[in-house]
């Protein structure tokens, strides 16, 4: 089984491989076509070949960021997607690398020309792409095992929206006993189970007779599973042992992560003065109301703060003094808030809130005390989100979205707080381009709701 697994791990790396190939191809063309010749001092044969292995080096590396290689989890639409921002972050990096190697800056034309050829092949990939790595590894047979109807709800959500991984052959609920688990898990012979919110000292039993028995196990893992990953591992009197505390970073992290804050902020304000400028005439002429909105949120140890962010709902859109998250269909919403908000434009004036170190770029996102109450009230462990500065961004704004179940959100946001650094950051802020452009992103809550909260079925 394992060599059979190395076998279908080797050919997804080939056809992964095999777009990075095409596209340094392209790459290879205009090079030789349009900047050969310009180079302040011509290159000899190895120079060529280093200035093309860089392209494919750092297409590469935006391509994996953005999920380009993720061809078992996603659609053939989510794979031209990510490949084409990847080309667009591509074309921008090697247009800098191209301008220090001439010496002044090169015409874009034929930059945009390989962005163009890169989006192309992109496109007329994936879709084969996916229909061969479909055929390499077909859905799993798979067994739900789960400890609650929200539990088994999620994890019936995760194997239908995911159905070219998964195949349900069966489900149990694993208070039946680990007899009757193990029975059914020797009768169905499933190749996956997916264990739903199992308390960790009934998951581990299943977890140890599974690879066992070779088959993989899916786990959506519960707050506990967090807290135990952002832990130290230490060596006492020759003894393994785990630390777990309050996040607790290091100073050069904090001091790099303000200092990086800082910079990026005064950098927006710079470049997108006249986005600034643009929007706020635009909300000032629709109807003649302020521009900014005020907003009271929480961040670090639950301390409050009003943010900014340029209004996009009509002027007291609250005044029947109940607060609720925007709907997906809110007649609230100007029509310029419609656009700003779509292109997170209506976000920008929060560099400000930066500036001032309210906020950072990346961390949690910052909540209304009303609504941090309220779920509190549901889930206690709501609070663990409050150990860092709240973001700009973050890993459940890149990977959620605006109705995500604050169980869910605050699931993203301790994975976060476990892995906390510099290159976290900067690798969240590169997928937040990425998202800014997919309007699923944004997505409201449903009709008569005011908070994704009652969205949920139950804890």
């Amino acid at each position: 089984m394992l060599e059979n697994r190395q076998k279908k791990d080797f050919i997804l790396f080939l056809i992964s491989l095999s777009i990075v190939v095409i596209n340094t191809f392209w790459f290879r063309w205009l090079w030789y076509e349009f900047y050969f010749e310009k180079l302040f001092i011509p290159f000899v044969i190895k120079g060529n070949l280093a200035v093309i292995f860089v392209f494919a080096l750092i297409y590469s590396a935006f391509a994996k960021l953005y999920g380009g290689f993720d061809l078992q989890t996603s659609r053939t639409s989510a794979l031209v997607y990510s490949h084409v921002i990847a080309a667009g972050m591509t074309a921008l990096g090697m247009y800098v690398v191209l301008w220090l190697l001439i010496r002044y800056l090169p015409a874009p034309g034929p930059m945009l020309l390989g962005l163009f050829l890169w989006s192309f092949a992109a496109l007329v990939w994936s879709k084969p792409a996916n229909l061969l790595t479909n055929k390499v590894c077909p859905p799993a047979t798979t067994m739900i095992i789960y400890d609650n109807l929200y539990a088994f709800l999620k994890g019936e959500q995760i194997t239908k929206q995911v159905n070219w991984r998964f195949k349900v052959i069966g489900k149990i609920d694993v208070k039946e006993g680990h007899v009757k688990v193990f029975e059914a898990l020797d009768k169905l012979k499933p190749e996956a189970v997916m264990l739903c919110g199992i308390h960790s000292s009934q998951r581990n039993d299943v977890l140890k007779y599974c690879i066992e028995k070779g088959i993989m196990v899916y786990i959506r893992p519960n707050i506990g599973d967090y807290i135990v990953n952002s832990s130290r591992q230490l060596q006492m009197a020759s003894l393994p042992v785990m630390l777990c505390q309050r996040a607790a970073p290091s100073a050069f992290y904090l001091v790099s992560k303000r200092l990086l804050d800082i910079l990026f902020s005064l950098l927006i304000l710079l470049i997108g003065s006249p986005v600034y400028l643009l929007a706020a005439l635009s909300i000032w002429l629709e109807d003649k109301g302020p521009v900014f909105y005020k907003q009271t949120r929480l961040t670090k140890d639950g301390k409050e703060f009003e943010i900014i962010k340029f209004r996009s709902m009509r002027v007291n859109a609250e005044s029947d003094g109940v607060v609720r998250l925007a709907g997906k269909e809110d007649d609230r919403i100007t029509k310029v808030g419609k656009i700003i908000r779509a292109m997170r434009i209506d976000e920008l004036p929060q560099v400000l809130n930066i500036l001032k170190g309210d906020m950072s770029f990346v961390g949690p996102r910052p909540e209304r005390p009303e609504l941090t109450s309220k779920y509190e009230s549901v889930m206690p462990e709501f609070t663990l989100r409050l150990q860092v500065k709240a973001g700009l961004t973050g890993y459940a704004q890149v990977h959620g979205k605006y109705n995500t179940s604050p169980y869910d959100k605050l699931q993203m946001d301790l994975m976060y707080i476990a892995r906390q650094g510099i290159v976290t950051d900067i690798r969240i802020i590169l997928e937040t381009i990425k998202v800014v452009f997919m309007p699923e992103s944004t997505e409201g809550i449903g009709e008569g709701e005011t908070d994704a909260l009652e969205g949920e079925v139950g804890q």
